[in-house]
């Protein structure tokens, strides 16, 4: 059932829930409204966002569960790069 599921957070071997989502693109392959998405606990946000802001990767922090734009809208949030720990 769908109730049943746990949205996890991204962080390479984390089970924790997410809370927050980290709305980025890569200007080099994505156009400027795309938006990839990775979810993260608490205690992963900060890293998570660091990893893609020094990358000039990250577009925007927020609450999850939050209902993106139908135009941007994935069925599943990316996971991130297997190197994040």
């Amino acid at each position: 059932m769908a109730e049943d599921i746990v949205v996890q957070c991204s962080a390479k071997g984390c089970r924790a829930p997410a809370s927050w989502q980290l709305r980025w693109n890569n200007p080099k392959l994505h156009t400027p409204e795309r938006r990839k998405t990775w979810l993260a606990c608490d205690a992963h946000r900060e890293r998570l966002g660091d990893f893609l802001d020094v990358r000039g990767f990250l577009r925007e922090v927020t609450p999850f569960p939050d209902v993106p734009p139908a135009s941007e809208a994935s069925p599943y949030p990316t996971a991130p790069d297997a190197s994040i720990s």
